[in-house]
C-alpha cells in the first residue's frame, strides 16, 4: 500500500471508497517506508508512507509493522513496535489524543485481527496470556518514552524482567 500514499487525491479518495467496502485490512511499515521510498526522488519528496489517516478514520482496519531489523535496508531496526507506533505518529501526522490511541491500537488489537487471532488476544479468561508489562502510566507514555518492557510472559509464564533503571541526580 505504499503506492497509496502517492496517489493524486481525486484517484485516491475514489479508491478509498471502493476500499470501504471491502473486509481489506492493511499494514503500514512506517520505519522502512519512510527510508525506502522516494529516496531518489527530487525535492519534494514523497514520505512513502500510505494513507494510514485517511484509512483509519473511514475504519478500515490499520495495523503496523516493522518490516526489517538490522538488515541492508534498515540497519537501525530494533524490532520495537513503539518505535513504529511513534514513527506512524509523526510521519502520517496523527499527533492528537485519539489518533495517539489510534497508533497504539494499531501496534496492537489492529494487528491481531490483521492475523486473524482476536480470538486469542487480549487478557482474558481462556485466553493464552501472551503479553508485555511496559514500564508506562498509559499508552501516550509508553509511545513518547518507548518504554522498557519490564515482564514478558507467555503462556501465562514470566519469560523474563527487566529492572527499571535507577537514575540519581548528583547535583
Amino acid at each position: 500500500t505504499t503506492a497509496f500514499g502517492s496517489y493524486n487525491n481525486a484517484y485516491a479518495f475514489k479508491l478509498l471508497g471502493f476500499l470501504q467496502r471491502t473486509p481489506i485490512n492493511f499494514i503500514a511499515n512506517p520505519l522502512i517506508n519512510i527510508t525506502l521510498q522516494g529516496r531518489a526522488d527530487t525535492y519534494p519528496k514523497r514520505r512513502g508512507v500510505t494513507r494510514v489517516k485517511e484509512l483509519w478514520q473511514q475504519g478500515q482496519n490499520v495495523s503496523l509493522g516493522h518490516d526489517c531489523v538490522q538488515d541492508p535496508w534498515y540497519s537501525l531496526g530494533t524490532g520495537n513496535m513503539l518505535d513504529v507506533a511513534s514513527m506512524a505518529v509523526h510521519v502520517c501526522q496523527m499527533t492528537g489524543t485519539p489518533e495517539i490511541d489510534a497508533c497504539y491500537n494499531m501496534i496492537t488489537w489492529h494487528g491481531a485481527k490483521t492475523l486473524h487471532i482476536e480470538d486469542q488476544y487480549g487478557v482474558e479468561v481462556g485466553k493464552p496470556a501472551n503479553l508485555i508489562v511496559l514500564d508506562a502510566g498509559d499508552r501516550y507514555d509508553a509511545i513518547r518514552r518507548r518504554a522498557t518492557v519490564r515482564y514478558v510472559i507467555s503462556r501465562g509464564k514470566l519469560l523474563a524482567h527487566t529492572e527499571p533503571p535507577n537514575s540519581q541526580w548528583k547535583g
